[in-house]
């Protein structure tokens, strides 16, 4: 029941009750109030009061349809009055764009990210049909839901075909060993797998969601892929093990391919196992398809033959005390005989005072006759009869303590001996192999999770209901070695007991008990394999991190995964075509099973030891190095059980999460690895904020200011190209952007404008950060990103932004001054500055460009370039001579392959079209002075003087003698009137006369630079892709005096004259 305050009128007596006797008193307290209430003319004041009538100020507003956003129209706002006169006025502003705090609680503390299907989501589609009544999955109990389906696929297939093969051929000790590691190894998977299942809400598709929500979606698909494998394998692995049972031990007559030849019977039930599984897998898949539901159904009876299985072994190890069962064996010598074709364990026997030789004489002789040449085996070794099951207290415990690793074909033998009715192993064990062929038999921890995790109650029983079905194992491996004969537990098919399953003589009442429940229980583990692998890889595929995969996303409406069943069905069959149980086991459930436990531990060890915030498991027992043991173990196991194939699961993983990793998994789960990334960020920021790099270590860090048309988009995206380029994926890059405005303004468009920059990047493979800046006015903004962009040590050292094109026709002088006050902050903050010219022209990422590009001024950073061409400038007192020498020298250091050029300048160089050009620069200053104009109109004019003579710029520049141009229209009133300049007295050869007596200026100078600079850049190096200039220095007059505009212009003007006629050049500031 809610709580809530009402506002209700209450009669005053006399204005003394509910108003205040000294109003005044309180003038400054009522205007700070909330509630500001006022006497009407009966004397009624509005008092609080308390009152419990739950959802009915506030609650059910229908503007509510997320406990997170609120999702109104235009049409809502009728419903926006709906507020008025609650009990929450101090928020009444927020009610109509927050859900009442009652429905998001509700809401929050019913959360649920299950996945939906088809038809749940076109209902939550549906804005205006009845809202659907959420229907709760049946829930089991411990022992139902957690124990037996645990208990179905760890006892099963390799307990009762393998587990008897292990003990006779490993001992008993190592068996126990081989029983605790791989045992240990899921119990501790299991106390990391709680501690995820209590940290929150972990919907169907169980370990890859921890996973992927723990690790991220790389590792998550990664591993959650090669788990599918295993899941899938596995069942390919129940559905072998549940045909041997059939042909060998139920049925042997229904096989149809039956071998003529003692060498041809592998084949023969290898073949068997092909037709007969692929039949079997074909039902099994009919069955998951039509339900779960029949699946669970049929769970049931499985489970219970599976207990009366486990009940009739303890049941037979009992009996064994007060009364064996009777099975004989036959040995020759210590070689265990097939008691298949002779019915008596004899050579010869006495018939009417006569010997008569049996039927095992003639395996052995070929024929009956006693003078007949035998087998040397056979005539040198007598036939004794041993009872494969003496009893629980018959001391044959320490006989079998020790193991017997025996190769496929016994060493000495001849190759005729292999064709004897002989028990022999068809493949060579040793340990390492027992291991591999035991872990899946424990895998049944996780084939549960995957299925059941949404019908357990406390995901905490998980461990301990592992524990307990560890115990049968154990015991079985004790009560295994002490009741049956070793030749016995050695005979992996039985063939020495008359083909009867070995585990099964041992059961009471009878064999049969055993040999059902067996089948069952191999039945129902695949089963649960093909229920839980397509819903695995229906998970991953809803996800989307695997592009190719989201066709297996879809199914029936109901959710289930049909495509997914059937992409399982089909890889489970090419384990069946293997037909092999001891080469499916170690293989691929093994690797893929351990290789997912690996990654439960370490997304737990690592969520621990990063703290990160969301990582709160309830349960108790956790600790993080119980997850760094289990991950450890996991490792050790892969490689103990198969290195071969270990390396190459890894191999699969890695591929497919270069794959994810490639093609850009966009997913935010709050995944641990985002949170090493970031201690790791953290930490190397850290370092660099100790010391400056090193000279050596010394590469461009850029950050490119991008500019942007009216529509957010990227003007010059070949800048990005050239970025790309520069950079190679190495080092900074921060793209930048300033938007005039305010950002409350302008919030939307700085959002436009990063996701086209960010568009832009991707277009052009730059590698880097987008960030823009929203200021006052575009100075500010590019000063502030020139002094802040980056973080701690990681800063940028280079700004790079291309070069003012239309700096001649624009009207407005404030972007040449923008360029020149960048020019002078990069100065100050100790950067260099790349300028680029005609950018749109630059080559883009996929052009190849084969000849060298020529620089001039050497700068250090165009290391990158491979092949240069490097001109430098000397004084009137150099010695050009040794300065190549020094040059050369200095890039032999560098380790650089570039072609040196040391270019004199004299002062006689000095042309008529330098003086007449620096001339006409400096007499715009002069004339503006005299005019007496304003700013504004000063500015005007002096833009219009440099449009009217940008013709002077085209002389000749190789021709000297040439003189400039014969009339130059200047501006002299205020009145904008113009007038003809007065025409020249004197000819040619006096004006150029006159002009060399001139006496040198700085800017004469600076002009005849760039014009002999220009001259040489020409001739060498007109055709490069690329040249590179040494940018000249900006003017140093600063404030709004007279000369600044035209120091402006005619700074740029000089860089117009050591750029001309060349198509694409980067001017730099070192």
């Amino acid at each position: 029941m809610s709580d809530r305050f009402v506002v209700v009128p209450v009669e005053t007596e006399g204005g003394a009750r509910g108003s205040d006797p000294d109003p005044e008193a309180d003038d400054d307290q009522a205007d700070d109030s909330v509630f500001e209430p006022q006497e009407t003319e009966d004397g009624v004041v509005p008092i609080l009061q308390y009152n419990r009538e739950p959802n009915k100020y506030g609650d059910g507003v229908p503007k509510e349809n997320s406990p997170f956003i609120n999702n109104t129209d235009n049409n809502d706002k009728a419903n926006s009055n709906s507020y008025d006169g609650t009990n929450m006025a101090l928020f009444e502003e927020e009610m109509d764009s927050h859900p009442m705090v009652s429905s998001l609680l509700n809401k929050l503390a019913n959360y649920t990210n299950l996945t939906q299907g088809a038809h749940e989501h076109e209902e939550a589609d549906e804005d205006e049909g009845p809202k659907k009544k959420t229907v709760k999955s049946p829930q089991m109990g411990t022992f139902m839901g957690v124990y037996l389906p645990c208990l179905q696929n760890i006892l099963g297939v390799i307990l009762f075909l393998r587990l008897t093969w292990i003990v006779g051929t490993a001992g008993i000790l190592e068996s126990l060993a081989i029983v605790g590691l791989c045992c240990s190894c899921t119990m501790l998977t299991a106390i990391s797998m709680s501690a995820i299942a209590t940290n929150g809400v972990v919907p169907a598709g169980g370990s890859y969601y921890m996973i992927s929500r723990s690790l991220g979606p790389e590792f998550g698909g990664a591993v959650g892929l090669c788990f599918y494998l295993g899941t899938t394998f596995a069942g390919s692995m129940y559905i072998l093990g549940t045909i041997e049972i059939l042909l060998t031990y139920i049925v042997p007559k229904a096989a149809i391919f039956v071998a003529e030849r003692k060498e041809d019977e592998v084949d023969a039930l290898l073949n068997n196992m092909r037709v007969y599984g692929t039949c079997c897998l074909a039902l099994m898949a009919v069955v998951v398809f039509v339900g779960v539901k029949y699946v669970n159904k049929l769970a049931l009876v499985f489970l219970a033959c599976v207990i009366l299985s486990i009940l009739s072994i303890y049941a037979g190890v009992i009996k064994t005390i007060f009364e064996p069962p009777d099975f004989p064996m036959c040995m020759l010598g210590n070689r265990t005989l097939q008691n298949h074709n002779f019915d008596k364990c004899l050579k010869t026997e006495e018939i009417d005072n006569q010997t008569v030789t049996t039927q095992l004489w003639k395996l052995f002789c070929g024929t009956s006759d006693l003078n007949a040449t035998c087998n040397d085996y056979f005539s040198n070794n007598n036939v004794t009869v041993v009872q494969g099951i003496p009893g629980l207290i018959s001391g044959v415990i320490s006989e079998n303590m020790w193991s017997a690793y025996l190769s496929s074909v016994p060493t000495g033998e001849s190759a005729q001996d292999i064709y004897m009715p002989y028990v022999v192993n068809d493949i060579t064990t040793f340990f390492t192999l027992m291991v591999g062929i035991y872990f899946p038999s424990v895998t049944g921890l996780i084939v549960l999770y995957i299925s059941n995790v949404e019908r357990c109650i406390y995901c905490m029983c998980i461990t301990n209901r592992t524990a307990l079905d560890s115990c049968p194992d154990v015991t079985s491996v004790v009560l295994f070695g002490a009741c049956i004969e070793g030749v016995l537990l050695r005979d992996k098919f039985g063939d020495s007991v008359k083909g009867n399953l070995v585990i099964g003589t041992l059961s009471w009442p009878s064999p049969w008990v055993i040999v059902i429940g067996s089948f069952f229980s191999c039945c129902g583990a695949g089963l649960q394999s093909l229920t839980g692998a397509p819903r695995l890889l229906q998970a991953i595929a809803r996800d989307g991190i695997v592009p190719f995969l989201q066709v297996f996303g879809h199914g029936k409406a109901n959710g289930e995964p049909t495509w997914a069943l059937l992409l399982t069905a089909g890889i489970c069959e090419i384990g069946i075509l293997i037909a092999s149980l001891d080469a499916v086991a170690p293989s691929s459930p093994c690797q893929f099973f351990l290789m997912c436990y690996l990654f439960v531990n370490l997304a737990c060890a690592v969520q621990t030891l990063l703290r990160t915030p969301n990582w709160r498991p309830r349960f108790k027992y956790y600790h993080w190095t119980l997850s760094f043991l289990g991950m450890s173990l996991c490792l050790a196991i892969m490689f103990i059980s198969s290195w071969y194939y270990a390396i190459v699961a890894m191999a699969i993983a890695g591929c497919i999460y270069k794959y994810i990793e490639y093609r850009g998994a966009e997913k935010e789960w709050g995944d641990g690895i985002r949170g090493l990334s970031l201690n790791a960020a953290r930490y190397a920021l850290i370092r660099l904020e100790d010391a400056p790099p090193h000279t050596k270590n010394w590469r461009p860090q850029l950050l490119v200011l991008l500019n942007l048309d009216s529509d957010q988009a990227v003007k010059h995206p070949r800048l990005l190209s050239l970025t790309t380029q520069l950079k190679a994926g190495k080092g900074l890059t921060i793209v930048a952007n300033v938007l005039e405005g305010t950002y409350l303004t302008k919030d939307a468009e700085s959002k436009k404008a990063e996701q086209n920059i960010k568009a832009s990047m991707s277009a052009e493979r730059t590698k880097g950060f987008c960030h823009v800046v929203v200021s006052s006015n575009m100075r500010d903004g590019v000063s502030h990103l020139i002094q802040s962009a980056g973080l701690g040590g990681m800063k940028h050292n280079t700004v790079l932004m291309a070069w003012p094109g239309n700096w001649k026709q624009n009207n407005d002088p404030q972007s040449s001054r923008h360029f020149i006050e960048t020019i002078r902050e990069t100065t100050s903050a100790h950067q260099a500055l790349m300028v680029a010219k005609n950018v749109d022209s630059f080559p883009t990422n996929q052009d190849r460009l084969g000849r060298a590009p020529s620089t001039c001024g050497g700068w250090s950073m165009m290391e990158l370039l491979k092949a240069m061409r490097i001109f430098t400038v000397a004084q009137m007192d150099d010695n050009s001579i040794q300065m190549k020498k020094d040059l050369q020298m200095f890039l032999y250091h560098l380790r650089l392959d570039a072609e040196v050029e040391v270019v004199e300048m004299h002062d006689n160089d000095i042309s008529a079209f330098t003086y007449e050009k620096t001339l006409v620069m400096e007499q715009r200053s002069q004339m503006l002075k005299q005019m007496q104009l304003s700013r504004t109109e000063r500015e005007r004019e002096a833009q219009l003087i440099h449009d009217r003579n940008t013709a002077a710029s085209h002389g000749a520049i190789n021709d000297k003698a040439d003189t400039g141009p014969e009339r130059v229209h200047m501006t002299w009133t205020k009145d904008k009137l113009f007038t003809e300049r007065r025409q020249r007295e004197c000819n040619a050869n006096v004006a150029v006369r006159d002009l060399f007596n001139m006496k040198p200026y700085s800017n004469v100078r600076r002009m005849h630079t760039a014009v002999k600079l220009n001259e040489v850049v020409v001739n060498k190096s007109q055709g490069a892709h690329l040249v590179l200039l040494n940018m000249p220095g900006p003017p140093r007059t600063h404030g709004g005096d007279e000369n600044c505009i035209l120091c402006l212009l005619h700074h740029k003007q000089l860089q117009s004259v050591l750029d001309k006629d060349l198509t694409q050049t980067i001017t730099l500031t070192p």
